[in-house]
């Protein structure tokens, strides 16, 4: 029996059903999949009907207009396998076998944007701010909240009003 490979772009044919996939999607984290165009969503019971096989495709690193601010070399936009965005040098990498970096390890981590709003928080009277996630989800938050990375908790005024 011939089983279909999962592992490409190319791949047309489901390996669960034998369907035809969809066209690729970018979701808005700008991670890319395909459906089997057998399975349909249904919004009345929030689930898939049919065949609910998704083949994701791998993030390709993009190189950017940038350098690295520690060795010159080039930069690339990359993700991780749970959907970060970070810039990192083109020379740096992982070595698999010593578990450490190879080359240049410089790393900027892209979080959302931070605007001030003429806005006072509903809790404690502080100004609130209109924060955009990396994916574009928008939100207003007070401008006193943060997180303590050690405690792994937040800080200051809870508010958070999603738009």
């Amino acid at each position: 029996m011939n089983t279909p490979s999962v592992s490409n772009e190319n791949q047309e044919i489901c390996p669960k059903c034998g369907s035809k996939l969809g066209e690729v999607v970018i979701t808005s984290s700008g991670k890319k999949l395909r459906r089997c165009t057998a399975g349909m969503w249904n919004a009345e019971t929030k689930k898939i009907d049919g065949c609910d096989f998704v083949l994701w495709l791998p993030f390709e690193p993009q190189t950017l207009d940038e350098t690295c601010p520690k060795c010159g070399a080039s930069l690339v936009l990359t993700m991780t396998r749970f959907g970060k965005k970070m810039k990192k040098c083109s020379t740096g990498g992982w070595d698999a076998t010593k578990k450490q970096v190879i080359g240049c390890d410089y790393v900027e981590w892209i979080n959302g944007t931070t605007e001030p709003l003429d806005e006072e928080c509903p809790e404690c009277g502080a100004k609130l701010v209109l924060y955009t996630t990396v994916s574009g989800k928008k939100m207003k938050k007070c401008s006193t909240a943060g997180w303590d990375r050690e405690k792994k908790q937040a800080t200051g005024c809870t508010y958070v009003h999603w738009l």
